[in-house]
């Protein structure tokens, strides 16, 4: 009878028991069983560290071949399951993986051996479990079972019946099936073989088979939610960013987003690009610090908030003062940086201000380059920021380049070296008699990026202005009296004339004299008349009454409210916008073609 000895007992006892008690060798009794912990310690470890389906399937068959099987065969359900519902059956699985040890030597073994029956078995590529079927059953059990258990034969047919060889041996105790439970769902199943010449599969072999599944298959499901959380960000983002960049005459634009490195951490940079009355556009880029879904949902609130005070025709400046109260009401804990720039392609001005991201940069057609001076301001979220709008020239055929800090700044540089790295680049970039395209540039500023992983997304919009003529405006001062629309109608006669658009006078007379009447009915104050001719002609009537005109169908017995209507008959488009100063109504016409 062994007798085992406590820490507190006398060393004299433990001496005088060992003369009458033989204890057996620990290493003896324990070995098998350290070695088997030490293996599972380190496979398990190997498989939690894929991130990736494929990365975590890899890693299994590394641990798993050869050192405890010899070849291993993976299924997965397609698709893979991912949610909250319930577990269930499959209702196919599909081969994914399958690994093998090299074949041994013949010299090496002895004789009387078998052949090595493992090389003829072929896994079926897809199996579609019957519901009521013994693979459907052993994978709902979740436990791992020997190829020569009792009624394991259905399932074995199921997996492997359908392609093996002709007259190949079947494993019998030296295959294992362990059925893949995720958290929630059967993911799969997993497949062991031994060779002959190796000891058969025991019971302690099953505890080993079943932690390998049971890791895998929580890798397995980790990798879904991770594929799925990928997907999710991704289309989060393409919603949240604009489609497609507007095209309005005067300023060519292009744009360039990348996210980070790992795809599932979304962050919250956009970029827009929004029209305003009188040819004039709103170039705006922002970041909401931090990467999640949140991020990107604030950025989407924040975007679209952006676009609904652009339509009200504010300064830059008092934009940002309300994005400012509004991102309040989201939370104090997310903040943002914004910069919002409006361009003025008749005046050829730029007004510009900031709340915290970094400055633009503009480049002149002699290939200098310049980071405007803009006061940063504090980033949207602060709360009871001044803001400052800074006015400039905006040259013809110069571009500006607004970009978030993921394209500056890095672990190993910060944000003024990074413009300055940047600017060194499109010194270099522009260094050519001819400046390159807005794509071109685009490509060529990400070139500073090298092939690090970035840990930060990246917004990029560029914007090369061509302004409009001033011989293609014509702008006037009218008082709101009922002789107005008469003489507006001579001032559009005599300047189409001019521009030698005789064929449209008779329709744009008509049209001009239909909405300077229907502004002089609400007007107080002196309302302004401009012409533009560039692509289309653009007429433009804005006055200081906030009511904006709504088409309606006038009664036979009507004697007006017939105007808009001869409008939008007549006009390519039309529209009516509300400004800080009241509203602007506007029509187009198409120009003539050669005769």
């Amino acid at each position: 009878m062994t007798k085992h000895l406590g820490a507190h007992e006398h060393p004299g006892r433990e001496a005088r028991a060992s003369e009458h008690v033989t204890t057996p060798r620990r290493p003896q009794l324990l070995g098998p069983q350290t070695d088997r912990l030490r293996y599972l310690d380190e496979a398990t470890r190997r498989i939690a560290r894929g991130i990736d389906l494929d990365e975590t399937l890899h890693e299994l068959c590394r641990a798993a071949v050869p050192a405890f099987a010899d070849t291993a065969f993976v299924h997965l359900s397609d698709p893979l399951p991912v949610g909250d519902e319930g577990p269930g059956a499959p209702a196919m699985l599909r081969l994914h993986s399958t690994d093998r040890a090299p074949p041994r030597d013949p010299a090496g073994h002895g004789p009387g051996l078998p052949p090595e029956t493992s090389a003829d078995v072929r896994p079926a590529d897809v199996v579609r479990p019957a519901a009521d079927g013994r693979l459907a059953e052993l994978l709902q059990s979740g436990q791992p079972v020997s190829g020569d258990a009792s009624g394991v034969a259905p399932a074995l047919t199921e997996l492997l019946g359908p392609v093996s060889l002709p007259g190949a041996a079947r494993p019998g105790p030296r295959l294992i099936i362990a059925p893949l439970h995720g958290r929630r769902h059967v993911m799969g199943s997993v497949v062991l073989i031994r060779r002959p010449d190796r000891p058969a599969f025991t019971e302690d072999d099953l505890l080993v088979a079943s932690q390998l599944a049971t890791h895998t298959a929580l890798g397995v499901d980790k990798a879904a939610l991770y594929l799925r959380e990928t997907s999710v960000a991704a289309a989060l983002q393409r919603t949240m960013l604009p489609p497609a960049l507007p095209q309005p005459t005067g300023v060519r634009l292009a744009s360039r987003y990348l996210p980070a490195s790992r795809a599932s951490q979304v962050g919250g940079d956009w970029y827009d690009a929004i029209p305003l009355p009188g040819n004039r556009i709103a170039l705006v880029i922002g970041d909401v610090m931090g990467h999640s879904m949140t991020s990107a949902a604030i950025m989407g609130q924040l975007r679209t908030i952006v676009q609904t005070l652009a339509g009200l025709d504010l300064p830059p400046d008092e934009v940002l003062h309300h994005l400012d109260e509004q991102a309040e009401r989201l939370g104090s804990e997310h903040m943002a940086t914004c910069l919002y720039a409006m361009y003025d392609p008749v005046l050829h001005r730029l007004l510009v201000a900031n709340a915290g991201h970094p400055p633009p940069v503009l480049l002149h057609t002699d290939g200098r380059e310049e980071v405007l001076p803009i006061p940063p301001g504090a980033p949207i979220g602060v709360g009871s920021s001044v803001f400052e709008s800074t006015e400039m020239h905006a040259p013809s055929g110069a571009t500006l380049l607004l970009y978030t800090d993921g394209l500056v700044e890095s672990r190993d540089s910060d944000v003024l070296s990074g413009v300055e790295r940047l600017c060194a680049h499109l010194r270099a970039t522009t260094a050519g008699s001819e400046p390159p395209s807005l794509e071109v540039l685009c490509d060529q500023a990400l070139g500073t990026l090298g092939t690090r992983d970035r840990d930060d997304d990246i917004a990029l919009l560029a914007a090369r202005f061509e302004g409009i003529l001033p011989e293609a405006v014509a702008y006037w001062y009218m008082a709101p009296r009922p002789q107005t629309a008469g003489q507006a109608r001579r001032l559009t006669r005599r300047t189409l004339r001019h521009w030698g658009l005789d064929a449209m006078v008779e329709p744009a007379e008509l049209l001009v004299s239909e909405v300077v009447a229907n502004a002089v009915r609400f007007a107080s104050r002196p309302i302004t008349l401009r012409l533009l001719r560039t692509d289309v002609l653009r007429c433009e009537v804005g006055d200081d009454s906030p009511q904006v005109p709504r088409m309606r169908h006038a009664r036979l017995s009507d004697e007006g409210g017939r105007g808009l209507f001869l409008v939008d008959q007549l006009a390519e488009r039309w529209g009516a916008t509300r400004v800080s100063t009241g509203k602007v109504v506007w029509f187009e016409q198409a120009l003539p073609g050669p005769e």
